[in-house]
């Protein structure tokens, strides 16, 4: 059973998650303010988001695997001081260009926090109760802090914008100094372990590229545009190389073989697929209110409480013991069905919807679902997994959720607003034709969480409630494959 002071140091891990978190949504709030206080054009005001998400998702799998090598403390502490600081530029900003870099930088503080906090949760609590017990605390400030962004966004952008980054100061300082008096020093394996420079700029780059593409020319040009289709390729070479680079290296920077298990590997495909269908909620949903219902902001946020609070109910009170009981696959099922139902749900949203018929039904089930599915999720991501090399699969699982998300983004809007501006051109008003493209975005998401339940049915394994945290067929045999690789070594 795990002292105080380690669940004391799982809450200062989760408070800087939250925080990092919560900027990835609480921006969009405060956009508007943003672009008439410091004149942006349309084009820049995108990369107030766009940068931070590209130094983010790009950092992450990379962050991860230095945080086994140099120290998982150490590089959460470093992460948490960039960031915060990165915050500070923020809110101080006076033009595009230093709000935009400022942005950037945070990015990468996030990337170095964030990536290592779920395998430091996992080395400390190794047994699986508690570990499940954990993860549901994590799970829910991963996943619902996008919902109590939009509510916190709601408020200080009623105050004032730069309040929504320099809220991050007290909070940062808070957490680094829980950190450093609670966390536990650890010793890492050494750069000499996995210092694989090549391997470390080639997945930087596909990621950083691929991110891009993503959210900026085939969100502003199309899918089939000749720029998104050479920056997409280019993207997918790096991949490819860095793939034969890790296969061959002495000492790669991440291993191949995690992926041999199947509840690591499919966890994080469902990982992508189900938070790229969420962003039909989040974002699609946020926008249907504000520009169709005319929501204000401290309203949106309102809406979107009922998502926050059942996840953190389900999260922090209930979802240990299912998984427990009846082991993570079987929890997630239900959630992901749950999520299904509630962006089914929303196809219908009319032009003139009332938020109790209309709204308050699919929160509640997606917040349910949610609920259920992310600590199933992050179960099954870290499934298996060598000690040593936590940090990677920590990372990794991070990547997943921020590309998905990425990916959801840029397929959505893209698709949603084709599709409102092809209402638009047959005579529709307005306030209909945004309705319709927003349908086809729930839909879209809808579709998207389908494909995570087939690969949830198809790829995962059952496994036992009570080793819910590693599969007892293919993992044991991992783990006495690569005992025998060292002894050979």
């Amino acid at each position: 059973m795990p002292d105080r002071r380690a669940w004391l140091a799982l809450y200062v891990l989760c408070g800087g998650m939250l925080m990092i978190v919560l900027d990835a949504t609480i921006v969009n709030v405060a956009l508007a303010d943003i672009q008439t206080d410091l004149g942006f054009t349309a084009a820049g005001l995108a990369w107030v988001v766009n940068g931070y998400l590209i130094s983010f998702g790009g950092l992450l799998m990379l962050a991860g695997r230095l945080g086994d090598l140099i120290g998982r403390r150490t590089m959460f502490l470093s992460g948490l001081v960039v960031f915060t600081l990165a915050s500070a530029l923020c809110g101080l900003a006076v033009n595009e260009v230093t709000l935009i870099a400022a942005r950037f930088l945070q990015g990468i503080g996030g990337a170095m926090t964030s990536a290592v906090i779920l395998g430091m949760i996992f080395a400390m609590f190794p047994d699986p109760r508690d570990q499940a017990k954990a993860i549901g605390r994590y799970a829910f400030v991963a996943s619902a802090g996008g919902a109590i962004g939009l509510l916190l966004g709601g408020v200080l952008t009623a105050l004032d914008w730069r309040l929504i980054f320099l809220v991050n100061l007290p909070i940062g300082i808070a957490v680094g100094v829980g950190a450093v008096k609670i966390l536990d020093k650890d010793q890492g394996a050494g750069l000499k372990d996995g210092a694989d420079i090549p391997g470390a700029v080639l997945i930087t780059a596909a990621l950083m590229l691929g991110v891009y593409t993503i959210v900026k020319p085939a969100a502003e040009y199309g899918w089939t545009d000749p720029v998104t289709l050479g920056l997409g390729t280019v993207s997918l070479l790096l991949l490819a190389g860095f793939v034969l680079r890790e296969a061959t290296a002495r000492t790669p920077l991440m291993p191949l073989r995690i992926f041999r298990s199947r509840n690591l590997s499919g966890a994080n495909v469902i990982q992508v697929l189900t938070v790229a269908g969420m962003f039909g909620m989040f974002f699609m949903g946020s926008l249907y209110l504000k520009q169709v219902l005319g929501y204000e902001p401290m309203q949106l946020g309102l809406a979107f409480f009922p998502v926050a609070a059942i996840m953190g109910v389900l999260s922090v009170r209930y979802s240990e013991h299912l998984v427990m009981r009846f082991g993570a696959r079987k929890v997630l099922i239900p959630g992901l069905l749950l999520i299904l139902a509630a962006l089914l749900w929303l196809t219908q949203a009319p032009v003139d919807g009332n938020y109790w018929l209309h709204i308050f039904g699919p929160m509640v089930l997606f917040g349910t679902g949610a609920g259920l599915a992310f600590p199933a999720l992050m179960n099954l991501a870290m499934s298996g997994v060598e000690p040593q090399e936590a940090g990677l699969a920590s990372g990794l699982a991070n990547t997943t959720m921020q590309v998905g998300g990425a990916l959801g983004l840029a397929v959505l809007a893209t698709l949603s607003a084709s599709r409102s501006e092809h209402r638009l051109a047959q005579g529709i008003s307005a306030p209909e034709a945004l309705t319709s493209g927003f349908q086809l975005a729930f839909w879209i998401g809808a579709a998207l969480v389908v494909a995570a339940l087939v690969a949830a049915v198809v790829v995962l394994k059952s496994v036992p409630p009570s080793a819910h945290g590693a599969d007892l067929d293919d993992e044991m045999l991992l783990e006495a494959e690569m005992a025998a690789e060292r002894t050979a070594l």
